[in-house]
């Protein structure tokens, strides 16, 4: 039996969204497209863009005041921001609502001293393919939440994409360094098989549209085929082949893609721990 939708309790109680940039604006997108009503929603953001403003002809309670019970808030402000952000939220604390934290490196212990003693609360790792539906998301909750609390959260993330549920908070700084990070890697791997293009002759432009085409669709085969990425890669590299001349520089063991990536994930995981 499929669990019930939690849409309801939240159009019924109401959602609040502390922080709206990029991140919480591709949220918001989705839980709108989701079925959340905008009248149901309150945000707080003293630089709202122009399409939140919009959406207030909608009914969206823009920097209104809170809610009595909302049944869920979500901070989504930048973990510098976040000691001075939560006091504006922390009303909803130490009741029924479920609080959602998006921020990098604030742990669940930090977020439990800023909202409120017995508050339920879900630390979340999402990535910025949230913006397109395409993002996928890190849930681990602490001893306060409930089932119910933890399903809630759960399906408004996946309103931008998939879900995972941790086995336990440690396991978030790895997550962080991988999912949360990871995006750049390959946007920059993608600058620098463009510009590798263009030191072949190709015209920029060319190069960076051949660039963009393969990565996003080698990527959409990764996770759409039956196959593993190893044996995907097998499948493209003929012996002796001219993949196999380019492999030969990426998976060199001293200073190709493995230790170059390993390098690059544990220093984001460094990083991730420093925050928190």
């Amino acid at each position: 039996m499929s669990k019930p939708s939690q849409i309801e309790a939240i159009n019924t109680h109401g959602l609040v969204l502390l922080g709206c940039g990029k991140m919480g604006s591709a949220m918001l997108k989705g839980w709108l497209e989701a079925g959340v009503q905008p009248s149901s929603t309150t945000v707080i953001d003293p630089f709202p863009s122009d399409w939140l403003k919009a959406l207030e002809a909608d009914g969206l309670n823009l920097n209104k005041p809170l809610p009595e019970n909302a049944a869920v808030c979500i901070l989504a402000v930048k973990p510098q921001m976040m000691g001075d952000a939560a006091p504006q939220v922390v009303a909803l604390g130490g009741g029924g609502t479920v609080f959602i934290s998006v921020a990098a490196g604030t742990t669940l212990n930090t977020l439990l001293a800023l909202v409120g003693e017995g508050s339920p609360i879900v630390r979340a790792m999402p990535n910025t393919p949230a913006a397109i539906g395409r993002g996928i998301t890190a849930l681990v909750p602490n001893e306060q939440c409930s089932e119910s609390n933890l399903d809630m959260a759960q399906e408004l993330l996946t309103a931008v994409g998939q879900t995972v549920i941790l086995d336990n908070e440690s396991q978030m700084d790895a997550v962080t360094a991988v999912s949360g990070s990871g995006p750049a890697y390959v946007f920059h791997l993608i600058e620098c098989l463009a510009k590798a293009g263009a030191e072949q002759g190709l015209p920029e432009e060319l190069a960076m549209q051949l660039a963009k085409a393969t990565v996003g669709g080698a990527g959409q085969l990764a996770e759409d085929a039956d196959d593993s990425p190893s044996q995907l890669r097998i499948n493209v590299t003929s012996p002796n082949g001219t993949t196999a001349a380019a492999l030969n520089v990426l998976m060199n063991e001293e200073n190709g893609m493995p230790s170059l990536l390993s390098r690059a994930v544990a220093a984001a995981k460094t990083r991730s721990e420093e925050l928190a």
